[in-house]
């Protein structure tokens, strides 16, 4: 059942909706008539559903996506300028208060997150997408890191997934000379998963996020924060880590299933614990 998210009013319509079923949480930007872009309502919404959906044990994958045309283009440009000429320091509040704290939650929650790009993802939405685990990208999708096109500094997150999946010299380049990457062209680069066909992808992403959602959660959350930690980290520091979440996972209900499912030559079943 599709819901407003938490603590939203039933009669307007919101700018980001959760529905969730069978353990995969669906967070969807709903402003299409905007091309999903982040006016401040659109950012708090999306921070308060991302920390809901996070805390829930019950939602044991997320996958965010877009309505309409579009993933997420970024700020909402309309909005921004009327901010830079009415309270232009809210305008730079709103990365601490809003961007960073949705990135944060997108690499760290204890469950995968899966982004589905139904459409274009520019500048902070593409920073999002980046920041997931898996993007699966319809044909006629693209990503553009447009930041530097409004001689703007990247945010979101950008400076530190971006290089890790392309690379240090190739994130500058399309930092420096922001343009439009086809689906494709994002696949041969790394930046998206795999690409299907427009019409293919809702099913696609709903088969991968269930079969993610029916996994063993709490080791694919360790698994999405040690690799996170060792992007940064030594060696020794990295190890020792693996080490605590290897003790975690290794007392985990789902541990002993998947031990016992192994004795007895069956598949095992997981819960999450």
């Amino acid at each position: 059942m599709t819901t407003p998210s938490p603590a939203q009013p039933a009669s307007t319509s919101p700018p980001v909706t959760l529905d969730v079923a069978e353990g995969v949480a669906t967070v969807t930007f709903a402003r299409p008539e905007a091309m999903n872009s982040l006016d401040v309502a659109t950012k708090e919404l999306l921070l308060e559903t991302l920390r809901h959906v996070a805390d829930d044990t019950d939602v044991r994958c997320v996958v965010l996506t877009g309505s309409g045309r579009s993933f997420c283009v970024g700020q909402d440009l309309k909005e921004h300028v009327q901010l830079l000429q009415e309270d232009a320091e809210q305008l730079w509040r709103t990365v601490a208060e809003h961007y960073n704290p949705v990135v944060e939650l997108i690499v760290t929650m204890d469950k995968p997150v899966v982004a589905a790009l139904n459409g274009v993802a520019a500048g902070a939405g593409a920073a999002f997408a980046l920041a997931a685990d898996l993007r699966y990208a319809a044909g006629s999708a693209g990503l553009n890191l447009a930041f530097t096109a409004i001689a703007l500094s990247c945010d979101s997150g950008t400076s530190w997934s971006l290089p890790r999946l392309v690379g240090p010299a190739r994130a500058k380049e399309l930092l420096y000379f922001p343009r439009t990457i086809p689906a494709e062209e994002a696949l041969e680069m790394g930046l998206v998963t795999e690409v299907v066909p427009d019409d293919e992808l809702g099913a696609r992403v709903d088969e991968v996020a269930r079969q993610l959602a029916q996994g063993p959660t709490r080791a694919y959350g360790a698994v999405r924060r040690a690799i996170a930690f060792s992007s940064s980290h030594s060696l020794a520091d990295s190890l020792d880590l693996e080490d605590e979440f290897m003790r975690r996972t290794g007392v985990s209900a789902d541990h002993r299933a998947a031990v016992q499912a192994f004795l007895d030559k069956e598949r095992p079943t997981f819960t999450g614990r």
